[in-house]
């Protein structure tokens, strides 16, 4: 109880999400937004600082363990899931303790870890590839999330069944997400003649729009475009082109707004072989603020509605002529019609 004075003290705290943070303490707080760390970012904090100070921690000489730089991007890639680097030191201390074991049990001066060795020596399977990058489906949209461990590919599934007009949505969604769901839906029933759809679609057929990883919670709008994309493609069973993914928030008028996360959100397309990404146009400013090696990967498309987006993903379904003039997800009809009227 001695008195002190704290008026010139400066307080510094961390936490992972503000969520828990009371809202008259946070209103009094200067909140700084740390991004999460690029892969690259998190190869040379393990190469030059997590696995020396695990080496040096679990006795090993400097030459007594070689990881290359391919493994060690294997362990980040394949057996972590963080925005930060906790889980690497984990694994690196992990690999440790399994080349003390074989130094000690073996006449062996020195361990050469590569991926290979990694199944055996972290004890686990890597995270498995759900995402489906590379195959044209129907129905099957691959949007861009946010979350407290990083970006993540949000996969959207839509299936389409005779029935009376009920639009289900399973995976966890929080009531953001399912309002998007409700908005996306209003869009294309706004637009169903010019998209070829039958008018009376929501009467007549029953909607599931489901989110794997269903333990998950997911929220957030900015999955608008990504579950407009799936419910056309299963609609008017038109396949998706491969490795497209995008993130977008929907409107009733078909527009495309803002969202964020930009950063993260591309690290994670990159990461699940990506290979085309299409952004709302009023973040094209933030492309600035994404790592060099993304940039260079990643083919950016900045769309204002969903138009443009329907134009940029659907597999073509027909031959093309020079009288198509308008975007070839509408109806063959429409398109010649559309060319003579011109």
């Amino acid at each position: 109880e001695i008195p002190l004075d704290l008026s010139q003290v400066m307080f510094i705290t961390t936490a992972n999400s503000l969520d828990t943070i009371p809202r008259p303490l946070l209103d009094r707080m200067e909140v700084i937004q740390l991004s999460s760390y690029t892969d690259e970012e998190k190869l040379q904090i393990a190469k030059n600082h997590l696995l020396p100070k695990q080496m040096k921690e679990h006795g090993l000489k400097k030459g007594s363990l070689r990881i290359d730089e391919e493994t060690l991007r294997a362990i980040i890639r394949d057996y972590t899931r963080e925005s930060g680097v906790r889980q690497l030191e984990r694994r690196l201390a992990a690999v440790c303790r399994k080349t003390d074991m074989q130094l000690l049990s073996k006449t062996v001066k020195r361990v050469t870890v590569t991926e290979k060795d990694l199944p055996k020596l972290l004890d686990m399977q890597p995270y498995p590839p759900t995402v489906h990058v590379e195959q044209e489906e129907i129905g099957v949209v691959n949007g861009l999330a946010w979350t407290e461990a990083g970006g993540e590919i949000l996969e959207v599934e839509v299936n389409v069944m005779e029935g009376s007009g009920k639009l289900e949505l399973t995976g966890n969604l929080g009531d953001v997400m399912k309002e998007s769901a409700q908005a996306a839906l209003s869009c294309l029933r706004s637009r169903a003649e010019a998209l070829g759809i039958d008018p009376d679609f929501y009467k007549t057929k029953d909607i599931h729009v489901h989110f794997p990883e269903g333990a998950v919670p997911k929220d957030g709008p900015s999955a608008g475009i990504a579950m407009a994309t799936a419910l056309l493609s299963a609609l008017t069973n038109r396949k998706i082109k491969a490795g497209i993914a995008m993130t977008g928030e929907v409107t009733l008028r078909g527009r495309v707004l803002p969202i964020g996360g930009l950063k993260e959100k591309t690290m994670a397309a990159k990461r699940y072989g990506i290979h085309t990404v299409l952004i709302p146009k009023d973040n094209a400013r933030d492309l600035e603020e994404i790592d060099q090696t993304v940039r260079a990967a990643l083919r950016f498309i900045p769309v204002e509605t969903v138009d443009q987006v329907f134009a940029e993903v659907f597999c073509p379904s027909r031959v093309e002529t020079k009288a198509d003039a308008i975007p070839a997800f509408l109806p063959v009809e429409n398109s010649k019609e559309a060319a003579l009227r011109q």
